[in-house]
């Protein structure tokens, strides 16, 4: 198994063993009773439920401890009798949770920071008071392992309180005391949304404070950053710092609906019931360095605390950080950093608008343990969007960079300069040009240190005969019919040295692990790697393709394939919906950013694969099954792992493992859909894995 083109730059530190792990919520915003609410959100009244599930599913965890980032609660403490009875049920809920909880106050808690539009009361001494007395200090440190946490209360900031003072020296001082140890750092207001720069609003820190908080980040060397108060995922940088901007538990922050090319769909209340976007983070702690496992917990609720042993476990894929290998990646044809300026609603802006960069995309490949992608020139084009790459290798991305033709000066000097940054460049060329460009492409490559793979642009002649008549369309990549052309390759004296392998395309209609079993034998014996495009669309560009389980299941086909062949790598090519224009279909992702099937599937068979390394390894053997559907397995020195893939596209069961050789009664059965354990539920086709040790 490798990566899908080249030897990647891997710019990740070795994590070492796992130490322990913590949870982190925030914006529980718990109500004064379990069907009272002072909101006119109606999505408000579940918080109470809503955390109750998140109790229950924090208990059936291995934790060191939880800390909630703020807005624990929804009543503020300008109306006394609320925020008092909103209190006491927060902590009745807090009785039930079975790890250490650390409490970081909220702008619902404390006061909202000091600024003349504040839609509700600012920060002051008697709501700290109220803070204190019903949850103790307002800002802290406390020590775990190796490890130092601190807690501050963002709200003070920039307020001109004695508290303010007492705070910030306090701060200094204790991180100055422990300045060399891993520091770990909550906040409920985030420094900044999207830009360190940015004008302050609502939802940032405002200067002189943010400049004396992310310079105090900067000089101790932070690890991470955790805030809340945005009820929405982001991940940032100070420095070298990991900052992350959390989802709530209970509902999400509605303006910011306005980052997706989509409606919010029919019972998200404009967005702020958007289900899947609600949940928690595990933070993994290594010996030199942590990971973040998010949870979606999708507005689940509960009306009772339950024993932990009766909660099923999903299994998480692996972050790319603990990737060795990976075979599997996306193609970003969308703008995965794109940033909307979202407009002042008067719900909490109302005098600009304020940035915001779209990071669910990013939170998808982290939650399906992809680590390769497939990236255009575009994104090399900005120093901001060089910065962000360079940021994400360092979790684990590894990048193939693709173009088309001899490259201009401003393309070379681009390639050149990031040559570091990319695992390999793909780029294609026209046949008939080929003594032209291929010398460039190849010398800027060899100047770049990059390893080159070409891909042939596809001939109108032969689109046409591929389809049956004439359509617009641009394709590119080889086919293994087309062993003349590539065994001519390797022959050029221009490219001696500098080829590593061909980027080949996988069409909707082929099959896929015969196809990328062949692709992989060819560049085996020409002794070099192909890169595979896995199309989810037709030749035809008006003919939508919207069946969820088909491309799911294509999908997991091409993944499980490729990991167990040495010299082939795959790119599918629809990360999120294409829904409009050309080519029209469904990803792994739909245009709000949440999850389809498909991304279920290769998140819990990413997990699978992981978990069960002895069970896997041998190269897949694919046959159908009559009213079975599909059958690939694969054995390891200690079992095997069996895909299974229904004929029916009204069911999806995708994976399971046997003892080398043979199937047994007490085979475990894993729903790749949901990930949970089904056996002995099993009604028909299943995903499954037994480990045989």
């Amino acid at each position: 198994m490798a990566e899908p083109a080249g030897t990647a730059r891997d710019r990740r530190r070795d994590l070492g063993a796992r130490r322990f792990t913590f949870a982190v919520v925030t914006d529980t915003h718990l109500n004064q009773g379990e069907d009272e609410c002072n909101s006119p959100f109606a999505v408000n009244a579940l918080a109470n439920r809503r955390l109750r599930h998140v109790v229950n599913d924090l208990n059936r965890r291995d934790l060191a401890f939880v800390v909630n980032v703020g807005d624990l609660l929804h009543p503020v403490p300008a109306v006394p009798a609320l925020y008092d009875r909103a209190a006491a049920r927060y902590l009745e809920q807090s009785a039930a949770l079975r790890h250490p909880q650390y409490l970081t106050p909220g702008n619902h808690d404390v006061g909202d920071k000091p600024n003349p539009w504040a839609p509700t009361a600012t920060v002051c001494d008697a709501y700290l008071a109220c803070w204190e007395e019903h949850f103790g200090p307002h800002y802290r440190s406390f020590g775990h392992g190796e490890c130092h946490f601190v807690i501050i209360n963002a709200q003070l900031l920039n307020s001109g309180l004695k508290a303010e003072a007492e705070q910030r020296d306090w701060l200094e001082a204790d991180l100055a005391a422990n300045r060399g140890r891993r520091i770990f750092l909550f906040t409920h207001y985030p420094p900044f949304v999207a830009d360190e720069d940015e004008p302050e609003h609502y939802d940032n820190i405002g200067e002189p404070g943010r400049s004396w908080l992310t310079g105090l980040v900067r000089e101790y060397g932070v690890e991470a950053l955790f805030a809340g108060h945005v009820h929405n995922f982001w991940f940032n940088r100070i420095g070298a710092t990991d900052c992350y901007l959390l989802p709530s538990t209970a509902f999400v922050r509605q303006d910011y609906a306005e980052m997706y090319r989509a409606p919010p769909g029919p019972d998200d209340e404009a967005g702020r019931n958007d289900k899947p976007k609600l949940g928690y983070v595990l933070v993994h702690v290594h010996a030199g360095g942590h990971v973040c496992e998010p949870v979606r917990t999708y507005g689940a609720t509960a009306d009772a605390p339950v024993s932990p042993d009766s909660l099923p476990a999903p299994l998480a894929a692996p972050h790319p950080k603990t990737i060795d290998r990976s075979a599997f990646g996306f193609d970003m044809r969308q703008d995965w950093m794109e940033t909307v300026e979202v407009p002042p609603s008067g719900g909490l802006d109302e005098f600009d608008r304020k940035r915001a960069r779209n990071d669910y995309p990013l939170l998808g490949l982290w939650e399906m343990g992809i680590r390769t992608l497939r990236i255009p020139l575009s994104d090399l084009a900005t120093p901001e969007r060089r910065g962000r790459l360079r940021a994400l290798a360092e979790h684990g991305f590894a990048y193939t960079l693709f173009s088309f033709g001899a490259p201009d000066t401003r393309t070379r000097r681009l390639i050149e300069d990031n040559g570091d940054l990319l695992s390999a460049w793909e780029a294609g060329f026209d046949s008939a040009a080929a003594d032209r460009d291929l010398p460039e492409i190849a010398a800027a490559a060899a100047t770049a240190g990059v390893p080159l793979y070409l891909s042939r642009l596809r001939s109108h002649d032969e689109l046409r005969a591929e389809a049956g008549c004439y359509f617009h369309v641009v394709n590119h990549g080889f086919d293994i019919a087309d062993r003349e052309r590539i065994e001519a390759l390797p022959r050029r004296p221009d490219l001696a040295g500098t080829l590593a392998g061909l980027a080949f395309r996988l069409p909707a209609g082929a099959p896929v692990c015969e196809t990328l079993a062949a692709i992989d034998e060819l560049a085996a014996g020409l002794g070099l790697r192909a890169s595979v495009h896995l199309r989810t669309a037709s030749f035809d560009p008006s003919q939508p393709e919207r069946d969820d389980l088909k491309i799911a299941g294509r999908m997991a086909e091409a993944l499980f394939t490729a990991n167990t062949l040495g010299n082939v790598g795959v790119f599918a090519d629809t990360l999120v919906d294409h829904d409009r224009g050309y080519f029209v279909r469904h990803g792994a992702y739909d245009r709000l950013c949440n999850p389809r099937p498909a991304a279920r599937v290769l998140r819990h068979l990413n997990a699978v694969l992981a978990h069960y390394p002895e069970c896997f390894g041998e190269p897949a053997a694919a046959k159908t099954i009559a009213g079975a559907g599909r059958r690939l397995i694969s054995a390891g020195r200690r079992g095997s792992i069996e895909l299974m893939l229904p004929e029916a596209v009204s069911e999806m069961a995708p994976a399971r493992a046997f003892p080398a050789g043979e199937e047994t009664a007490d085979t475990t059965f894993i729903d790749l859909v949901s990930g949970l354990d089904r056996t002995g539920a099993a009604t028909g086709p299943v995903a499954a894995v037994r480990l045989h040790c």
